[in-house]
């Protein structure tokens, strides 16, 4: 439990909650309090899907601007291997995560949002990579899985341009997934994340890993990724669960082993 970022969890659901009031700037102590609760909902067996959460007026405003603006190449050089960690560990959460966005999702709050499977969004949202106003480039990932989940050119506009999009055009693009009222952001958040936390938690996982470390390798190399991946669910309780009530037509109920 950190002093602003902290793990509300119940029902199989963990809800990584942001509470750095106003903006939900990311700073480092913010920083690493996010890594440390991804790291501990990845490793808790009763965890089975994660929300990333804000509050109801904004999910992230970006990392902090005061704390970086005097840094210079060889602080920076230091400083930003902390910042992508941190999101790398909320990316490698081996349980689907679904990002709850209220407000503004800008920079690192973007940055953020990406990391997770699915992201819903308030009518309200504003998501965008607005650093090249600052003279600088997204760096907690934002050149990398912005582009993967958009394409290149729809990309390149957000980071070249560094404008705002609104819900709307962000799903239109593939940003988000679901656009709700505003006050309906966690509850539809909480609601997908439901959908998971029934399955197979073994399943799951090598499914995102099947997939995330599929988009880095060729065709050939992914297909045995998820081969392997495959194969091994074989050797747990939860298939033999699943496939046996397959065959005797009854609703499996999976344990994770």
């Amino acid at each position: 439990m950190g002093e602003f970022v902290r793990v509300e969890s119940g029902g199989g659901i963990a809800t990584i909650r942001l509470d750095r009031p106003k903006m939900n700037a990311l700073n480092g102590q913010m920083q690493q309090e996010l890594g440390a609760c991804a790291r501990q909902v990845d490793a808790d067996p009763d965890v089975r899907a994660v929300v990333i959460y804000g509050g109801e007026r904004v999910f992230a405003a970006g990392v902090d601007i005061k704390e970086m603006a005097h840094m210079g190449y060889a602080e920076m050089s230091a400083h930003s291997g902390g910042l992508q960690a941190c999101f790398t560990a909320v990316a490698k959460i081996g349980k689907p995560v679904v990002a709850a966005i209220t407000g503004y999702a800008l920079g690192g709050g973007c940055e953020l949002a990406l990391c997770a499977d699915f992201r819903v969004a308030g009518a309200g949202a504003k998501l965008g990579q607005p650093e090249i106003a600052l003279g600088i480039i997204p760096g907690a990932g934002g050149t990398q899985r912005l582009p993967r989940l958009i394409g290149p050119a729809r990309a390149k506009d957000l980071i070249f341009t560094g404008r705002h999009v609104d819900a709307a055009e962000a799903l239109a693009m593939g940003l988000v997934d679901k656009v709700v009222p505003d006050a309906d952001v966690h509850t539809e958040a909480v609601a997908l994340a439901e959908r998971f936390a029934a399955g197979p938690p073994l399943a799951l996982r090598a499914a995102k890993q099947a997939i995330d470390h599929g988009l880095d390798v060729d065709l050939d190399t992914g297909l045995e990724i998820e081969r392997l991946h495959f194969s091994a669910l074989f050797a747990t309780e939860d298939a033999h669960t699943g496939l046996t009530a397959f065959t005797q037509k009854t609703k499996p109920e999976f344990t994770g082993r």
